[in-house]
C-alpha cells in the first residue's frame, strides 16, 4: 500500500511527522514545486519524499490536506480515480449553500470520480495530529466516516498503525456530520482530542 498526502501546510507537515515516527514512507506534494518541499520534508524524516502532483496521485491511497476551495483542482490531476481510497482531512469553512445541502466530504466525493472517500484525520489541531498520539496511558482517538467499509477498514488500520484509535462512525451523512466543520457550523466531534485505553 502507498500512501501520499497533498497538502503541506500545518495539517500536511502534522500528518507526515505521524508517518516519520512509523518509518511508513508517504509522498508529499502541494502547489510548489518538488524540490522547494524537499528540505522540509527530509527535516521531518527520510520516508517524507516530496513529490511533483502527478506522481503524488500515484499512489493508493491519497489524503487531501488542502485549504478546501483547491480540491477540484487536486481532482482533475486524474480523470478517473478508480481504485484510489481519498481520505478527507479538510474542513469545508465555506458558506453552507456552496455544498448543494451535502456534508462536505460527500461534496468532495463528487469531484473524485471513481474514488472511495472516508473522511479522517479533520477533527485534531495540527499540533495535537503531529503529537505522539500515544498518551495517558492510551491512544489518540481519530474519527472516520465513509460510505464504503472496503475503504474505511484499511483506512483504520492505517490510523492504528500511526498509533491512533480509530473509532468509525458510520456513513458520511450520519457519523460524518458529527465531524464536520461547514461554514461556521461546527460539527459536536471537531476538536474533541479523546483517549482510548487499551483493551
Amino acid at each position: 500500500m502507498s500512501y501520499a498526502i497533498i497538502g503541506f501546510g500545518k495539517i500536511g507537515q502534522a500528518l507526515a511527522r505521524a508517518f516519520a515516527r512509523k518509518n511508513i514512507e508517504v509522498a508529499v506534494a502541494s502547489r510548489r514545486p518538488p524540490e522547494a518541499l524537499a528540505p522540509q520534508a527530509l527535516a521531518i524524516g527520510p520516508t517524507v519524499v516530496a513529490k511533483s502532483l502527478r506522481e503524488a496521485v500515484e499512489a493508493d491511497t491519497i489524503i487531501l490536506a488542502v485549504p478546501f476551495g483547491e480540491h477540484r483542482e487536486v481532482a482533475k490531476a486524474l480523470s478517473s480515480w478508480k481504485g484510489k481510497t481519498v481520505i478527507d482531512a479538510m474542513n469545508a469553512l465555506v458558506p453552507l449553500e456552496e455544498l448543494d445541502g451535502l456534508p462536505s466530504s460527500a461534496f468532495v466525493a463528487k469531484a473524485f470520480t471513481g474514488a472511495k472517500l472516508v473522511k479522517a484525520f479533520n477533527h485534531l489541531v495540527a499540533t495535537t495530529l503531529a503529537a505522539d498520539p500515544v498518551v495517558e496511558g492510551g491512544h489518540r482517538v481519530v474519527f472516520l466516516s465513509g460510505d464504503d467499509e472496503d475503504a474505511t477498514a484499511p483506512v483504520a488500520a492505517l490510523a492504528k498503525q500511526l498509533g491512533f484509535a480509530p473509532v468509525k462512525l458510520g456513513k458520511l451523512n450520519e457519523g460524518g456530520a458529527l465531524v464536520h466543520a461547514r461554514g461556521g457550523v461546527w460539527g459536536q466531534l471537531i476538536f474533541q482530542d479523546l483517549f482510548r485505553k487499551e483493551q
